[in-house]
């Protein structure tokens, strides 16, 4: 199997209820990380290197600021006469909201139905990861299996509402718990699943005949004795935003070297919509300090241990620590962040003082005035 064998398909608004302070106005595809990406980034571009030359992506509301990050998806070599990015808001004749992946799967089934691939890769945004499928596509392969889902071991990212598999040494899929979670190692799911684009097609008639809407229950585990189920354990680094607590700590891993290196590879980069900057700048006696920030940054505080997205402006005597700050934020002077996160456009006066805790950051709302 070769990527151009298999089409992406993007769900940019599941899970959105887990970080209602950051998807206010943004899909979950499109809340920032790390000082210049999308969360979309990440799994768009684990498809454009697998050589998949064909993604769709399914939104619902809010997804202005996505539409607007993806373009015509020139920054992940997807705009092209043919192939390429496909948006996909999943509304059918009536115009009616969508109550799951069931439907919005439905709701596009003429472009499933049109398409030529013989394979499909379905996959959430909410997980920060740099996979190669290549390796996911020969493992379906050699297994001969129907499905293959994603998986990775350790402790539950969400002890309530995640998906645990059981899968035998052949790597075989035996019992699937939903919404279960665990709070102690187990197999539990990071939303991608591959399979064949006639099968998906056949399962989601199915499911829509008999008025079935979940898709891990309907689709999935309702067919767990029928089909050959296979699970591919990932080892790498991987976040995924199950609460915004864990959104802050996911950026705050970026801090260490060795996870830098494991989600951002040379060969195998993550790709974002490029925005022409000039080059931070550090005035006298400013400090900066285990941080990442961004281009189009003024500096002329004191930063450690931040993440400061492009133009924002610290200013004289500011002290950010610990700190999560979004495009276009102004700091004022002698103003003091401690486990903040900033949406966009935040202004903070003068001689402000704002702290949280590493377990409950304090967040401020998009264009916020503090």
């Amino acid at each position: 199997m070769r990527g151009n064998e298999v089409i992406g398909i993007l769900f940019a608004y599941v899970h959105e209820e887990r970080v209602r302070e950051l998807t206010q106005n943004r899909v979950m595809a499109s809340i920032p990380f790390g000082g210049r990406y999308r969360l979309v980034d990440f799994p768009l571009s684990n498809m454009v290197n697998s050589g998949m030359n064909k993604v769709g992506v399914i939104t619902e509301e809010n997804y202005q600021s996505l539409m607007d990050h993806l373009g015509s998806g020139k920054a992940w070599d997807l705009s092209r006469k043919s192939e390429g990015l496909y948006m996909l808001p999943p509304f059918g004749a009536d115009t009616r909201r969508t109550d799951g992946k069931i439907e919005s799967l439905a709701s596009i089934m003429r472009f499933l139905q049109n398409s030529h691939e013989e394979y499909v890769l379905l996959s959430d945004c909410d997980t920060v990861m740099n996979i190669d499928y290549r390796d996911v596509f020969k493992f379906h392969t050699d297994k001969q299996a129907d499905i293959t889902v994603i998986y990775r071991h350790g402790m539950s990212p969400d002890t309530d509402k995640n998906v645990v598999y059981t899968v035998d040494p052949e790597g075989v899929v035996r019992d699937m718990l939903i919404k279960r979670g665990s709070d102690a190692d187990c197999n539990y799911a990071v939303g991608m699943r591959l399979m064949k684009r006639s099968l998906l097609i056949r399962l989601v008639n199915d499911c829509v005949a008999r008025n079935m809407t979940d898709f891990d229950r309907d689709l999935m585990q309702r067919n767990l004795g029928d089909l050959r189920i296979c699970g591919y354990e990932y080892t790498g680094a991987a976040y995924t935003i199950t609460s915004f607590s864990s959104y802050f700590n996911a950026n705050m891993a970026l801090m260490d070297p060795k996870v830098r290196g494991s989600l951002f590879v040379p060969d195998h980069p993550i790709y974002t919509k490029v925005r022409d900057e000039m080059p931070a700048r550090y005035g006298l006696g400013s400090s900066a300090s285990n941080s990442i920030i961004a281009d189009g940054c003024i500096i002329d505080g004191e930063v450690e241990n931040c993440i400061l997205f492009r133009g924002v402006k610290v200013k004289k005597g500011a002290k950010l620590k610990n700190c999560v700050i979004m495009q276009n934020c102004v700091i004022g002077e002698n103003t003091k962040l401690d486990y903040v996160v900033a949406d966009k456009n935040v202004t903070f006066a003068d001689n402000r003082t704002m702290a949280g805790y590493q377990t409950y950051p304090v967040y401020v709302a998009k264009g916020g005035q503090v």
